[in-house]
This record gives structure tokens, sequence and C-alpha cells, in this order.
């Protein structure tokens, strides 16, 4: 008999030693209470409280928790548009009772006052505003809850607009609207491409006349130079100037008889192509020269003859 009270004895006190000792995670404290009223906060580690006399009434996770909240309100140019607000929260260690005690649900309390700082600052924007201050806008609603849930032990770590999504027929309007200005920019710069090369051809063909002009005035001026060192060629071997000249016209003439004959496929026709053409052509040259000779020295007479005149006045 007495040796079965003793294992009753030693089985109730090795419940009662197990349910003294408690293990409380890292990160995280546990509100003891004795006798329903409390009576400390226990930290990480290995715990001990007095059996059927103390109870863990809760535990409060210290670690930094995120509570998305959707908030649906309207802008000031009276678009619909919904945001998307993440809020950064943390327990403070010196202040678990005021969090385990004074607030029923922490959660519920935050998206309150998410709703109301979005709902007062977003209708004074423009939905243009909203996307470029949504970073203002954070910032109101973090100084607005850091003021409302310092008292009650929780630090607000950061609070990020992380969505804003418009009306879908806004939506839409909006990309047909950057489309159009993108349109607008690629026709614009199709078109300075174009005059780019309009003015870069216009050049080219400037240049290309320029020097075709250079190369007929320099194959002409070596015609001129050939001429004249074939006129003294044949006056060295006493053939006068006027013979010359007419040996040579009658020499070109044929040269270009002859040039035309090589072509096959050629149509030009050279008229005159009589065996006097050249000559004719040679006369007709020097009554020309001889002609504007006499003209020119008669106007050179006249001009001298009015200048004695107007001496004597």
């Amino acid at each position: 008999m007495g040796y079965i009270f003793f294992i009753v004895l030693s089985f109730f006190s090795l419940i009662i030693l197990i349910s003294a000792i408690f293990i409380v995670r890292q990160q995280t404290s546990a509100v003891i209470e004795r006798f329903g009223k409390f009576h400390s906060i226990r930290s990480s580690g290995i715990q001990l409280k007095i059996p059927l006399v103390d109870r863990i009434s809760g535990r409060v996770n210290l670690r930094i928790q995120q509570l998305d909240v959707i908030v649906e309100t309207k802008t000031k140019d009276d678009v619909f548009v919904r945001l998307k607000i993440s809020v950064q929260f943390q327990v403070l260690s010196q202040k678990v009772y005021e969090a385990f005690y004074e607030l029923q649900n922490p959660q519920d309390q935050i998206t309150s006052y998410v709703f109301d700082v979005v709902r007062a600052e977003v209708p004074k924007m423009k939905l243009d505003y909203v996307f470029e201050r949504k970073d203002d806008i954070a910032i109101a609603v973090k100084g607005e809850l850091n003021e409302a849930m310092g008292d009650y032990g929780y630090d607000i770590i950061k609070t990020l607009v992380t969505d804003i999504d418009p009306d879908p027929q806004v939506k839409e309007a909006m990309n047909r609207i950057n489309a159009s200005e993108r349109e607008k920019v690629a026709a614009e710069y199709e078109a300075e491409a174009e005059r780019i090369k309009i003015v870069a051809k216009a050049r080219a063909e400037a240049e290309s006349k320029r020097l075709q002009g250079q190369g007929i005035a320099d194959q002409r001026r070596e015609i001129a130079r050939g001429l004249e060192e074939s006129v003294e060629v044949l006056n060295n071997v006493g053939i006068n100037s006027q013979e010359a000249s007419a040996l040579i016209v009658v020499t070109q003439h044929y040269d270009t008889l002859q040039s035309l004959g090589e072509e096959t496929n050629s149509n030009l026709i050279l008229l005159p192509n009589s065996p006097q053409a050249g000559s004719d052509m040679l006369n007709n040259m020097i009554a020309s020269f001889v002609a504007s000779n006499r003209i020119g020295e008669e106007m050179k007479k006249k001009n001298e003859d009015q200048a004695k005149l107007g001496g004597k006045k």
C-alpha cells in the first residue's frame, strides 16, 4: 500500500514539476498572470512559474510584421482608385504590457487609421499626382500611425504604397494617351531623320556638282593647253597658225567620226559629216574671230575719241 502511494505521489510531483517549466521562443514575450492578475513578462529562454497559481495568459510576437490594407477612394478629378498600403510594424519589447492589454485587435486599429489618412490625402490630388506623390501619402500614413499606435506599444517601421489601381476605363484611357504621346515622339524623330537625310543628300549633290564643274574646267584647260602646244609645234615646222588650226580641226573631226564608228549600238548622228565640214567650221570660226576683233578695235577707237573731246572741254 505504501509503495502505491509513493508511485502516485511521484507521478503528481513530476506533473507539477513539468507544469512549472516552460520555454519562451526567440523574439517572443510571454505574459504571466497570477490568480488572474498581471504578474510579469518573461523573455526568451527556459522560465519557471508556480503551478496552479501562475498561468501563461498569452504570447506577444516581437518580430516585424506586415499588414496589407486596400483602400478605395476618389481623387480630386473624380476618378475612383484602389491603393494597396503595406504597413510594417513591431511591438516594442519595453511596452509588451500596453500592446497585450490595451488593444483587443491591433490590425483592425491600424487599418482604420490607414483608411482615415488615405481618404483624407488622396481626394486633394489629381490622379497623375497620386502616382507622382505616392511617397508623400506613405509618409502621411506613417506619421499618423506612429502618433496613434506609439502609446499602445507599437512602432511603425515603414509604410509603402505598393499598388495604385485606377478604374479600368480610366486605365485604358491613360494607356491610349501614353500611346499617342509615344507615337508623336516617334513621328518627330522620323521627321528629323528624314530632314537630316535630305540635307545630307543636298550637300552631296552640291559637292558633286562642284567637283563636276571643276573637272570640266580642268578638262577644258588641258584641251586648250594641248591645242596651244599643237599649234606651237606646227609653227616650228613652217606651218602658220591658220593652217595649223585647220589641220587640228580636221584631225579632231575625223577622230570623232572614228570613235563614233567604233560604237555599234550608238544612235548619235554627227552633223555636218561631209569632208568639207571641218574646213567650213574652221572658216566660220576664223570669220567670227576677225569680226569680233574688228568690233573691239572700233569700240576702243570710239572710246579714245570721246576721251579726247572730253579733255578739250
